[in-house]
């Protein structure tokens, strides 16, 4: 019984945030996200490059919509979507034949060695599956994928959240570098 009990949680929902707070989210979600779109619809077009993948839209509400998150922080921001991208790569690389296995390998080991580096990034784990269930494009990028799309776009949308979360007085990011 006491398992299920411990099912009903502790606390109560969060408080609502501000008007100000949602729009500053937004302005800071839509710059991030047109910016690494821009480059990858727009100079990556007709390359074997992919600049957007699935994981920066998690990555955007961390980094705009939760900035005091330690999720949030940039070590974790770069580091979680790097190391991510290598581990999922290395495991479609060594187990591509059971998916099944690479896809679950991959973001079990992503959040173990994120714990270990303390460069924990939620949408590291999608980075991680992505490298394992992308299409044939991402599959092409290999080791490349660590750098271009989830390094060089993380780093993009860390150069946003850095103007745009910093212009009301009312926000600070980041809380910490490393």
């Amino acid at each position: 019984m006491e398992y299920f009990r411990k099912m009903k949680g502790t606390t109560k929902s969060p408080p609502t945030v501000s008007f100000s707070e949602i729009i500053w989210s937004w302005i800071g979600a839509f710059f991030g996200i047109a910016s690494v779109a821009f480059i990858n619809y727009n100079i990556f077009k007709g390359t074997d490059f992919v600049m957007i993948i699935g994981s920066f839209g998690a990555s955007a509400v961390l980094i705009y919509g939760a900035i005091r998150s330690p999720l949030a922080q940039p070590r974790n921001l770069i580091g979680g979507h790097f190391i991510s991208a290598i581990i999922g790569v290395t495991m479609y690389k060594l187990l591509h034949n059971h998916m099944w296995v690479a896809a679950s390998v991959s973001v079990a080991t992503a959040i173990a060695v994120m714990h270990a580096t303390k460069t924990l990034h939620p949408p590291g784990g999608a980075t991680a599956l992505i490298a394992v269930i992308g299409s044939q494009k991402i599959h092409h990028l290999g080791y490349l994928y660590a750098i271009i799309p989830a390094g060089l776009g993380a780093v993009v949308m860390l150069v946003v959240a850095l103007l745009i979360n910093n212009i009301p007085k009312s926000r600070r990011y980041p809380e910490f570098w490393i």
